[in-house]
């Protein structure tokens, strides 16, 4: 993968400065915001491959911001949300107004390049097309489409990833390891993160009055099935 357009959302002048250095010199084309409502302007109005978004700024909050792009401007692009709070709900917040993933301050810039590169290759959906179903629930990997019933299921990269992983162990229970490999390699970025991205998932894929489909298996870790047994 070639130089990304990238757009930083971030108020720290400091943390800015330290990202540019860094990835211009990896070779990213690179537009900076220092308030929420000039960042929600640069994202509206033009295409990037990938935003950094810090959860707090004058002006407009990330949280808000992230839902405005998602839901009233109705932008895809990957959002990686950076953030000084590492509460597991002040995560889901950020990961339910729209966001795709997170890093909590301080983050090594490797780590979040790669992140945002996991990202943006996910929503680039460059894998192969068959169909996984389990009961009312499909998935079309090559359109990155969900859906249960008659209704689309719409999801951030990494939620929808999950789903894919679940699907395709055919029922079987998939232990917290093998996702975390699976979405991260060898580093999580903390302790709640797969538990954060869960809660996304469970609260899209299984509305109140349908059958739930997805069980955590305690001490173990996860399966899509029709019965929990």
């Amino acid at each position: 993968m070639s130089g990304l357009r990238i757009l930083i959302i971030e108020d720290n002048q400091d943390l800015a400065d330290n990202l540019f250095d860094f990835l211009e010199a990896r070779h990213h084309i690179l537009d900076h915001a220092a308030d929420g409502i000039t960042g929600l302007h640069l994202a509206v109005v033009n295409d990037y491959d990938g935003i950094l978004l810090d959860l707090i700024l004058p002006g407009l909050d990330g949280v808000t911001l992230c839902r405005k792009l998602r839901q009233e401007a109705g932008k895809s692009t990957p959002i990686l949300m950076l953030t000084a709070r590492d509460s597991l709900e002040d995560k889901i917040i950020g990961l339910e107004a729209g966001a795709d993933d997170y890093l909590v301050k301080p983050f090594a810039m490797r780590e979040m390049e790669t992140r945002l590169r996991v990202l943006v290759r996910r929503s680039r959906g460059e894998v192969a097309n068959t169909v996984l179903r389990l009961g009312d629930l499909s998935f079309d990997p090559g359109q990155r489409l969900l859906r249960r019933g008659g209704r689309h299921v719409e999801l951030p990269p990494i939620p929808m990833r999950l789903v894919e992983l679940l699907l395709r162990a055919a029922s079987r229970v998939v232990t917290r390891q093998e996702l975390e490999g699976a979405i991260w390699g060898d580093t999580p970025p903390d302790s709640d993160a797969l538990r954060a991205h869960m809660h996304v998932l469970r609260a899209a894929v299984d509305r109140p009055g349908e059958r739930p489909l997805l069980h955590t298996v305690r001490g173990v870790g996860y399966r899509l099935a029709e019965s929990d047994e």
